[in-house]
């Protein structure tokens, strides 16, 4: 077991050459072909309708940790059946830029179609059990939210990301899907006041694919791919998520504002000096060169590698505001902001 490698692919998708691949464990194997790294999008989002769940004192831990698998490993699937049906239609091929966001293991010859598929086919029957198993116990409304899983797993790459919706899929995925799904799930309770909660996460989601769909402005246009960048310009999509992320901070402010969040939440403030460089980024396209702050192991990535760097300090802050409030709340002390009005 190759645990140095385990923490490596985690943390960032490691470049690396067959010889060594084919050296690794097989969970190893798994975390780099998977980019395991950005699954930790999706335990956000799942463990923030599991607070939630707590937070109104309705969580089933076995339900959501069985939820959290099957989610993390529908997105793993997703990934797979993302590079495989990229790979079958040629837009991989010769692909300098792809190699740079993670190891493609066909194209780079990490291993063959069968060993590929077989990785496939039981993580992806291992969500789907997962799935199954939670219909059995939650219902018709789980057999729904399993049934949106499917299509999107299936048919984000082709032909959501083809018809510019591949952004509005994400937007939807990793908000109202994952997390009020996964409170359901947790809860056995549909809650609109979740759906609206987990918009601001899932914009930071939706942004980490603007970036990475601005970095492949030029090739997605020239292979046909009609991501929304492509279809509405390199500079309006740098605006468009300036305003996102923008937006995601000041629609934390709201439900601070509005009571549903508590004034605990104003810990994702702590974001805006990140915020703040991610802005002066966006304003200006791509560097034609390398700039010193980019490491050489992210570049040519440069407008993604800014947004999942913001998405996930907030996402951390956010995650960690919710757990403090949880905390709180348990011990008897209300934190919303017109509790606080009653100390004052």
């Amino acid at each position: 077991m190759n645990f140095s490698m385990w923490k490596k692919a985690l943390l960032v998708i490691p470049r690396i050459e067959p010889e060594e691949f084919r050296k690794l464990d097989v969970v190893s194997k798994w975390l780099i072909i998977t980019r395991a790294a950005v699954l930790i999008m999706t335990f956000t989002s799942a463990a923030i309708g599991g607070i939630l769940a707590a937070k109104d004192g309705m969580f089933d831990g076995l339900y959501f940790i069985i939820c959290t698998i099957g989610l993390i490993l529908a997105h793993a699937t997703n990934n797979m059946v993302n590079d495989f049906t990229d790979y079958i239609k040629g837009v991989d091929k010769d692909n300098y830029f792809r190699t740079q966001y993670g190891p493609h293991p066909l194209e780079q010859n990490l291993m063959d179609k069968k060993e590929f598929m077989l990785y496939l086919g039981i993580t992806g029957l291992i969500a789907l059990l997962c799935g199954i198993y939670l219909v059995y116990v939650r219902g018709n409304v789980a057999l729904y939210l399993l049934l949106c899983g499917i299509f999107f797993v299936l048919f984000y790459t082709f032909p959501l990301k083809y018809i510019g919706l591949g952004e509005i899929a994400v937007l939807l995925v990793w908000g109202p899907l994952m997390t009020a799904g996964t409170y359901f799930i947790t809860s056995g309770s549909l809650s609109y006041n979740v759906v609206i909660a987990s918009i601001p996460y899932a914009i930071g989601t939706t942004t980490v694919l603007f970036g990475k769909h601005i970095d492949k402005y030029e090739m997605d246009k020239a292979k046909g791919i009609r991501t929304l960048p492509v279809l509405i310009g390199e500079n309006a999509s740098r605006r468009a998520v300036i305003f996102l992320m923008v937006f995601e901070i000041f629609f934390v402010i709201y439900l601070v504002l509005n009571g549903y969040f508590s004034v605990i939440m104003l810990l994702v403030l702590f974001s805006l000096g990140t915020l703040r460089e991610a802005i002066k980024a966006y304003l200006e396209p791509k560097p034609k060169e390398r700039p010193e702050i980019c490491p050489p192991n992210i570049w040519p990535l440069w407008f993604v590698a800014i947004a999942f760097y913001f998405n996930r300090r907030f996402g951390l802050l956010f995650l960690g505001g919710l757990l403090l409030d949880l905390i709180l709340i348990k011990s008897g002390i209300r934190t919303d902001i017109y509790s606080l009005k009653s100390y004052f």
